[in-house]
């Protein structure tokens, strides 16, 4: 191979760049492992032929640099392949197939992972982006190399951006900023996140990049002596406590990170800057412990700014002490504390398995595993590309709150996450069925937001579902995903139970059966209808896209475009309805009807049955059209609890709301709403909103109600204009 390898004056960059890597894969790797590596290079340089980047240089020299990133994190052999030969399907004639034949499964898997989706018939970039974030996370799953080499390539396209217009400029940094950085966090590669970030700093906001790169610059003069004064007596006093082997350096802030705490936090440059940050880095966890008592004693801790990621590690496996001190001069100054395996791994998070082949570097693999499991569970929930790209997004921005289990167990989740993520984070169907929780013993509503150190017990029921007003407060992608993967299923499920029993009830009218119909009549009315199963038509039934006694005429075989006879439907026995029937039955808002009262049932295209009261404003508009009508009845045993408005005309006095509010829960309904709608001097008139069992239960808080004195006058509003009521006059 070496006599491939010209050393003339005159050689060409790829030639340098080809010399430099075998140059540093000769440090780690077999000449066996090289040889194959350079194989690779062979291939991707024949293929890129011809090929030029923006700035002049051939193609191959784009992919050697991202070999050559990831040659200095001791990446495998395999891993390095993949990089050279990363962007051959997607931008030369070379296919997987012959990469599979040329290397091997593994890295064609790998550079298949990498490649962007290169046929989407997508309607616009921002759901192209989504496809391909997707099918990168669901490769990442599969070998964690594939991100390591996004991130690598990421990292050079960063630093070559200058070639590249404004706008595209702008574009490529905001997607690094949003995604990448985040995902390198995630992973624990802290170097390659803050390159990644000041990179992207200074391509989206280059005028603030260099006030502010200027500024340091300035300031940084001033700063030498204090630093250096401060790191002298923090060695010295860890020496005379037995530490003389731990480090102590001053820690240079990145500027991207100075942008955002000026930002977050609204302060000025040099209140940012006057904080002063140092590291210490022991030989073991003990000295960790240790050093931080040192430090405490030679400086004042800031109370409430103590964090130990050492007994409980963030969720990229980063492991430290962290505290807040008052130096000599009166200014913060930022402490960490941690051992130098724990160094390692913090500076290149998975990278540390390659890099040192470590236990550490293998703990870290293990979490990142556990997260991609969870962003596995995330995409199969998600309904599109961009509804998992943005829970993607909620998943990676986030800061920590730990909680525990009643058990004992430390579950970590992201700062505003509520009892239902929790319950969601310990198992789906915990969250699924959830209705009530504990903390520390006292039961809590379940938006309540977490605090570090709650114990936390959900309670849960067999009947219980989510519920849609959930995704106004869940914080953590896992339970938004869950809960939206369980309404959509839901919802299906109930349209074809829905459909089902609508189906039935036309059949009996003929004297038949579902299970009568024949097969082969089913199938031809499936085929005819363009849908693939009974369970298909079913739900079109139930969510009332076809009327049940059309399918059973074109069942049994009649012109499926009669008009029915509504004397022949009227034969029909009445639906009957429970009240719990979910999504595809609902109550109408417009005239509220709650069990006794009459009712009729109407098909609203994709939405299934709404229930109106049989006096309804809007049932003579809606008798217009015969074919989506059906008789419906009350269960006797109609389970829950319906919202019942009523109009109350009140003495205006002190207490009197009291006193109807009061009576209204000795009778064991529940207020949901009060409006004032009318008040002056001597008379309120309010709208309650009740929640009542049956109509008799409603009769009943109405008969009490007139007993009190205060009352003048109370109807029931049977619509949301209150243009038609019941009322019963006060004594």
């Amino acid at each position: 191979m070496n006599q491939l390898l010209p050393k003339e004056a005159t050689e060409l960059p790829q030639e340098k760049l080809i010399r430099r890597l075998c140059t540093v894969l000769s440090g780690y790797l077999e000449p066996a492992q090289i040889d194959e590596v350079y194989r690779a290079y062979l291939l991707s340089a024949a293929a890129h032929e011809g090929q030029y980047r923006l700035s002049g240089e051939p193609y191959i020299c784009h992919p050697l640099a991202v070999a050559l990133i990831l040659a200095e994190m001791c990446m495998d052999a395999k891993g390095i392949m993949a990089a050279l030969l990363h962007d051959v399907i997607e931008d030369t004639p070379v296919t997987k197939e012959q990469l599979r034949q040329e290397f091997g499964d593994e890295v064609a898997e790998l550079v298949d992972g990498v490649s962007k989706l290169t046929q989407l018939d997508c309607k616009s970039r921002a759901e192209a982006q989504a496809q391909n974030v997707r099918k990168m996370v669901l490769a990442m799953v599969k070998d964690l190399r594939v991100i390591m080499v996004k991130l690598a390539d990421r990292l050079h396209n960063m630093r070559t951006l200058g070639t590249m217009s404004a706008a595209r400029r702008r574009r490529i940094a905001r997607e690094t900023l949003d995604i990448y950085t985040p995902i390198a966090s995630r992973l624990g590669m802290n170097e390659v996140r803050l390159e990644l970030e000041d990179l992207g700093f200074a391509a989206l906001y280059p005028m603030r990049a260099r006030v502010l790169e200027q500024a340091v610059k300035k300031a940084r003069g001033n700063r030498k002596e204090v630093v250096a004064t401060i790191e002298l007596s923090i060695q010295k006093r860890l020496s005379d406590a037995g530490l003389p082997h731990a480090e102590v350096m001053g820690r240079e802030k990145h500027l991207y990170s100075l942008y955002q705490k000026m930002r977050t936090k609204r302060v000025s440059f040099n209140e940012v800057y006057d904080v002063y940050a140092f590291r210490i880095i022991t030989d073991t966890v003990d000295e960790c412990y240790r050093a931080l008592g040192v430090v405490h004693n030679l400086y004042k801790p800031v109370p409430g700014r103590f964090k130990d990621y050492i007994a409980v590690p963030k969720a990229n496996g980063y492991q430290s002490l962290h505290t807040v001190l008052v130096g000599p001069y009166g200014q913060p100054l930022e402490i960490q504390i941690r051992t130098r395996a724990m160094h390692h791994l913090a500076e290149s998070g998975i990278a540390a398995h390659w890099l040192y082949k470590s236990e550490q570097g293998a703990y870290s693999q293990d979490r990142a595993h556990e997260w991609l499991q969870d962003l596995l569970e995330i995409q199969k929930s998600a309904g599109d590309s961009l509804e998992f790209l943005d829970n993607l997004k909620i998943d990676l921005f986030q800061q920590e709150v730990y909680v525990f289990t009643p058990k004992g167990k430390i579950i970590k989740l992201p700062r505003g996450a509520t009892l239902v993520d929790f319950a969601y984070a310990v198992h789906t169907d915990i969250g699924n069925t959830c209705v009530s929780a504990r903390v520390d013993r006292m039961l809590a509503p379940l938006q309540t937001v977490l605090e570090n150190g709650w114990t936390v017990e959900i309670i849960t029921a067999p009947w219980a579902r989510p519920n849609p007003l959930w995704l106004n407060f869940v914080a953590t992608a896992k339970a938004r995903a869950a809960i939206r993967s369980y309404l959509r299923n839901f919802k299906t499920q109930e349209a074809v139970a829905l459909g089902k029993r609508l189906l039935e009830q036309e059949l009996n009218a003929h004297g038949q059966r579902i299970d009568d119909i024949p097969q082969e009549r089913l199938d031809a009315l499936l085929k005819r209808l363009e849908l693939p199963s009974r369970d298909a038509l079913l739900e079109d039934i139930g969510l009332g896209n076809r009327l049940p006694f059309v399918v059973v005429r074109q069942l049994m075989q009649v012109d499926a475009d009669a008009t029915a006879n509504p004397t022949e439907r009227s034969a029909l026995s009445p639906l009957i309805i429970k009240g719990t029937e979910g999504m595809v039955v609902s109550l109408a808002k417009c005239c509220r009807p709650i069990p006794g009262d009459p009712i009729v049932g109407f098909f609203n295209p994709g939405k299934g049955i709404v229930v109106h009261l049989s006096e309804c404003k809007n049932v003579e508009e809606l008798r217009k059209r015969p074919r989506n009508w059906l008789d419906v009845q009350w269960d006797k045993e109609a389970s829950g609890e319906f919202p019942a408005m009523i109009r109350l005309e009140l003495v205006n006095q002190v207490g009197t709301l009291a006193k109807v509010a009061s009576t209204i829960s000795r009778l064991r309904a529940n207020i949901e709403n009060v409006q004032i709608t009318n008040q002056d001097s001597q008379l309120s008139v309010d709208i309650i909103t009740l929640l009542v069992r049956d109509r008799n239960h409603l009769a009943s808080v109405v008969r009490e109600l007139r007993k009190l004195s205060v009352v003048l006058k109370i109807s029931r509003v049977k619509s949301e204009l209150r243009k038609k009521t019941e009322t019963w006059q006060s004594k």
